[in-house]
């Protein structure tokens, strides 16, 4: 047991002098350099007692603030680092309510004034944001004894030495994520900081090369954890992984736990709050397996005990020394002595035989709606019990389902509306893919609100003006990939977008955004709402009306348009011009559409089906194929029926395998879908495979090379040196490199990497066709796609183009029987034909795959935030 030593200030620099302290990308540092540097800070602070705003990121700069100021007894308030629009909203925000005297974590101190303006209590050691408070914080106010304290009970219970090192893997402005740097640097152990997400590569090679014993996670953490490789990617010399910020499923709680045992280490779930500083219970691991769903026992002195209103359960009420001594709502409330002894958690628990405690709900899911008194949690359980899984929620006098079965919906209505007693017009069911939750693991239900306002403004077209948030950049993303689980930590490619919805989505944002970045299908509403344009100013707002009708007068003609957009557009309109003899009876001879359309084909697949956010890549690419094989197999499958055009292998998409005299007939007409479809399926079961799926998720570059390496070794081994001729321009094996260079397009994120992404495009493209001008065509294509992320085009054209790339499928499937009428007489009016035609019939299929995806709805597993 560690004994606390009750100083004046916090000293959490436990060390030895000459033992690693902190491993850093810039080296390591010993305590007795981090107790100098923490030194330095605490002598510019001065002996007056001073309230510090510290800008909390995973930085040496923030933790050595923190600990400098801490070591000179000076209130430290947590506020989150980084430069996104959240965090500098929220540190505004605290400035403003609490008037910080000195703001620490961003390089030098910068000192509001000479002093202090506040009255601060002597117990008064952190002041820490609730998880609900953003808008108007209300801030925790945490004394020296429960930050002691917490952080000693954490490190016994975990059993933590000198020899123990974690990396952060957490916000350090999160009480979980500095409750793992206040216990190590308590017992002499150290850290590893970094700002990486556990779903990049450059994360588990530091922590593989720093020898890390530790790692703590949220729900989602372990999520994206199982979405590169499970435990498999921890290092051998991990001890323990702990658990908290949310709730765990039970089975997953074992599975943790079981392969713990098999891997030799400890899996702890854990349960707190930061009105307790951080923790308050654990569930040994040698209980995981048999007591998964319950939050264990309390932590080393502190206590738990049920305040019980029907016999059994109750609110669950926390006594210990890590206990808040109350909160802090103005300047005035600093001055506050202890106002909490006791902590009423707001949860419902039961005490379980074994001694443990159980939450069953929350004391805050019960409405009122027709004057009942409802709880949302007993519905949900209720509809469990007959067999539909749902999550409820409530928004005026209207009681909300969510159920992940569209066969449910009907019958969740009639159960709930028998069950409650409440009319059946006050329930509305919604269809969703998967349950959301908080960036903490927790249900979302402001998610499910928010699904539940969406749907019903889904009527309107575009985007509803207002405030560019991140939570209005989730609806957009949650509205174009279908999924209404979406959190502002989600990035288009994770929720499975794709290139049917990828059009809309870029145009949308861009409506919002303006030029979008190249990788922005990688990021999340939250990195995406740093791309807003500043809020106008005061003097902006007041402009006359006059003088804003001039501005929008004479605004800029120009707008920009996605590269890959733009390439889809134009090869389309290519293709169908080239096949209907378009201008003047002399041939439309710019051919080359189709080829550069399967490079863009390769792109995409690489950046969203096989993106490195995406959590289960064989179902994406199973996904992607579908959105391919379904509207081809019941298009050509029809049109060979009523016409007798086509042969079943062509409309089974299996032309390729059927032996024929190798010259062009109509059955090669949809070479371009054989190509997708026989790259897709190999592709899925290859990345079903483990070991395939970390390997290039730990190189995705290198991966990409080699895939082009090999089917540029297959063109040549079917081809030699000599141009392709015939079918052989369209065979799956010599029209394969084209896919496997946009993969490597897509891969190319650096200049150096975009320079290779070139030189392979100048080499492979020529010579191909024998044919300069259609050559050009495609490598002018993939050399804009290289290097331009968006070009700018007449506004006018914009709705045009993204229409026509949005149905860029349906107008290839169609043409074909579109255009040959008009060919030699009126081959515009073919051309314009097949055009409108295949927008057509995508705005018929639309609407008719929503209604699928509702009535036959996979049971996908929830996205969270990371």
């Amino acid at each position: 047991m560690i004994t606390v030593s009750p100083a004046a200030s916090v000293d959490l620099l436990r060390g030895e002098p000459a033992a690693v302290a902190l491993c850093t990308d810039d080296g390591d540092l010993t305590y007795a350099e981090l107790t100098a540097r923490a030194d330095d800070i605490r002598q510019r602070l001065g002996t007056t007692r001073r309230l510090v705003l510290l800008e909390a990121a995973n930085t040496t700069h923030a933790l050595t603030a923190y600990l400098g100021a801490l070591a000179g007894g000076h209130p430290v308030m947590l506020a989150p680092g980084g430069d996104d629009e959240s965090a500098e909203r929220t540190r505004q925000t605290l400035i403003e309510r609490f008037d910080p005297d000195v703001i620490a974590g961003r390089g030098p101190l910068w000192e509001r004034r000479d002093g202090t303006a506040h009255t601060l209590h002597d117990d008064l050691a952190l002041l820490a944001s609730t998880s609900g408070s953003t808008g108007s914080p209300k801030l925790v106010r945490i004394s020296r004894e429960a930050m002691l304290s917490n952080a000693a009970a954490i490190a016994d219970y975990l059993s933590l030495g000198a020899a123990d090192r974690a990396i952060t893997t957490l916000p350090m402005h999160y009480c979980y994520g500095l409750s793992v740097i206040n216990s190590h640097l308590l017992v002499g152990g150290s850290l590893v900081l970094s700002d990486a997400s556990v779903s990049d590569e450059a994360f588990w090679l530091r922590a593989a090369e720093t020898r890390v014993t530790g790692l703590a996670g949220v729900p989602y953490t372990f999520e994206l954890i199982d979405a590169v490789g499970g435990v498999e990617r921890l290092p051998d010399s991990i001890r323990y992984l702990t658990q908290a910020g949310g709730r765990l499923p039970a089975e997953r709680v074992r599975e943790l736990a079981l392969a713990g045992r098999d891997r030799g280490f400890e899996f702890f779930t854990m349960y707190g709050q930061t009105e307790a500083t951080a923790r308050m219970s654990y569930l040994p691991p040698a209980d995981a397996v048999r007591a998964a769903g319950s939050i264990g026992r309390a932590i080393p002195g502190g206590s738990f005990h049920i305040d019980a209103t029907d016999g059994e359960s109750g609110e669950l009420v926390y006594s210990g020394p890590n206990v808040m001594l109350g909160y802090a709502e103005e300047p005035a409330d600093l001055a506050l002595g202890r106002t909490v002894h006791e902590l009423r958690t707001g949860d419902l628990a039961r005490w379980r035989a074994d001694g443990y405690v159980e939450i069953v709900g929350r004391m805050n899911r019960f409405v009122k709606i027709f004057g009942l008194r409802i709880d949302l949690d007993a519905v949900q359980n209720q509809l469990a019990e007959a067999g539909i899984p749902s999550r409820t929620a409530a928004d005026g006098e209207e009681l909300l389902v969510f159920v992940r079965d569209g066969r449910d919906a009907s019958e969740a209505r009639t159960q709930v509306s028998r069950r409650v007693g409440i009319p059946s017009s006050a329930v509305t069911v919604h269809t969703i893919d998967s349950f959301p939750v908080t960036s903490s693991g927790k249900p979302d239900n402001a998610a499910l609100v928010a699904h539940h306002h969406a749907e019903r403004a889904a009527a309107m077209p575009g985007v509803v003006p207002g405030e560019i948030t991140p939570s209005s950049l989730r609806d957009v993303l949650a509205v174009c990939t279908g999924r209404a689980d979406a959190t502002v930590h989600d990035s288009f490619a994770a929720l499975g977008g794709d290139s049917l919805s990828y059009v809309e989505a870029s145009v949308r944002l861009e409506q919002l955004l303006g030029a979008l970045p190249r990788d922005w299908p990688a990021r999340s509403a939250v990195e995406l709402a740093e791309l807003a344009p500043a809020a106008p100013s005061a003097d902006d707002v007041t402009l006359s009306t006059d003088t804003t009708r001039r501005w929008r007068a004479t605004r800029p003609s120009l707008t920009a348009i996605e590269t890959p957009v733009l390439i889809r557009a134009i090869a389309i309109v290519l293709i169908v011009g080239t096949h209907a003899d378009l201008f003047l009876g002399d041939g439309f001879s710019l051919k080359g559409g189709a080829h550069l359309l399967l490079v863009v084909a390769g792109y995409n697949l690489a950046r969203f089906a096989i993106s490195p956010s995406a959590p289960d890549r064989p179902r994406r690419l199973l996904a992607a194929l579908a959105h391919v094989v379904v509207p081809a197999v019941l298009w050509i499958g029809a049109v060979g029926l009523l016409s007798g055009k086509y042969d079943p292998s062509t409309a089974l998409l299996v032309n390729n395998a059927v032996p024929g005299d190798g010259l062009w007939s109509e059955q090669w007409q949809f070479w371009f879908l054989e190509a997708m479809v026989w790259t897709m399926l190999p592709l899925s079961a290859l990345f079903a495979i483990p070991a395939v799926d970390r390997l290039e998720r730990r190189a995705p570059w290198g991966f990409a090379m080699a895939a082009l390496a090999i089917a540029v070794v297959v063109r040549f081994a079917v081809l030699g040196a000599a141009p392709a001729q015939h079918i052989e321009r369209y065979a799956v094996a010599t029209v394969l490199w084209c896919i496997a260079l946009g993969a490597v397009v897509a891969r190319a994120d650096d200049p150096r990497r975009r320079i290779v992404a070139t030189l392979l495009t100048l080499a492979l493209v020529p010579g191909f066709f024998g044919e300069p001008l259609r050559e050009a065509i495609v490598a002018i294509g993939v050399l804009a796609l290289i290097w331009l992320p968006s070009i700018h085009i007449p506004s006018l054209l914009r709705p045009w183009l993204t229409t026509i790339a949005s149905a860029s499928l349906f107008i290839y499937l169609t043409h074909w029987v579109v255009y040959p009428p008009f060919e030699q007489s009126a081959p515009l009016v073919g051309t314009l034909l097949s055009l409108a035609t295949g927008i057509a019939a995508w705005a018929v299929y639309r609407p008719v795959l929503r209604l699928a995806k509702a009535l036959i709805r996979p049971r996908s597993y929830a996205q969270g935030a990371a």
